[in-house]
């Protein structure tokens, strides 16, 4: 399969505006990063390459970073396994431990993931995935029905399911994400968790008592409406995977015309993770 590279550099850049610029490109079929020198490589399947997509991507980005880049077709790399020289297992508290099937077991602590990444998002190292966790972490599961949109590795509807879970439905749009989920909840022995590939048009006609959403600000704010039309009175959502400012004040605005209640927010450098309740 031929690929598509696309070489960033850039003279300066911050932390938060690099998340920022990888998000966009995600959100346009840029599957694959990695980080260079000077800034990162992108990778995107030929076939799925479009360079108004990009361009729109960067126009949003003008005035705020410089930067140069470069395109190249390629051959497809082994991308997994240079991802696996670099995964390092992760302590989310004193009571989970995520690791890959490659490292060794830690029974000691109480919720052990075993996450085969597949290149999909949500290993617990993004500080998006690590508040969510931690948001996880502290609530109470007991038989409640969950759904997990954007799911990437599906580790946030798996830590949930360790919590005591009785069901849950793990979405993405993406098929890699979508074969990891099926594959990482064998590997955690969840055995009720249904994955489904799709967007917000999959979303089962169910009730749900959480729904637990990662992805982004535009998305959000697109799947809100239908997140209210499924989620119990009484229930909870965890947002996460966009900023403190502006971002956090629309998803109240949005939330609220549906009653559904901002609770409380964490911040991890640039960005937020937040507690609704629908009432």
């Amino acid at each position: 399969m031929q690929y598509i590279q696309i070489t960033f550099s850039f003279s300066a850049i911050e932390e938060y505006q690099k998340d920022l610029l990888i998000a966009e490109l995600a959100d346009i079929g840029f599957n694959t990063f990695e980080d260079t020198e000077n800034g990162f490589a992108a990778f995107i399947d030929f076939a799925h390459y479009s360079q108004p997509g990009l361009s729109a991507v960067l126009e949003g980005f003008e005035g705020q970073i410089a930067y140069s880049f470069t395109v190249e077709e390629i051959e497809a790399q082994n991308w997994n396994e240079e991802w696996e020289k670099n995964f390092e297992p992760l302590i989310i508290s004193e009571d989970c431990y995520v690791r890959a099937t490659f490292h060794a077991a830690r029974p000691e602590y109480t919720y052990e993931i075993v996450i085969d990444p597949k290149m999909a998002f949500g290993t617990g190292h993004h500080q998006t995935t690590t508040m969510m966790m931690q948001y996880i972490l502290a609530f109470d599961f007991k038989g409640k029905k969950v759904l997990d949109m954007g799911c990437g590795t599906g580790i946030l509807a798996i830590l949930a399911a360790k919590k005591g879970a009785s069901e849950l439905i793990a979405i993405d749009n993406d098929e890699v994400c979508y074969q990891s989920t099926l594959e990482n909840a064998a590997l955690n022995g969840v055995t009720n968790m249904e994955a489904v590939c799709g967007g917000k048009e999959v979303i089962p006609k169910n009730t749900f008592d959480v729904i637990l959403a990662n992805i982004n600000r535009n998305i959000l704010l697109d799947q809100i409406k239908n997140y209210a039309e499924v989620l119990q009175k009484d229930g909870s959502i965890f947002f996460s995977g966009f900023y403190e400012v502006p971002d956090l004040e629309m998803i109240k605005e949005a939330c609220n015309k549906f009653n559904i209640c901002y609770i409380d927010h964490k911040k991890i450098g640039e960005w937020v993770a937040a507690h609704f309740i629908k009432r």
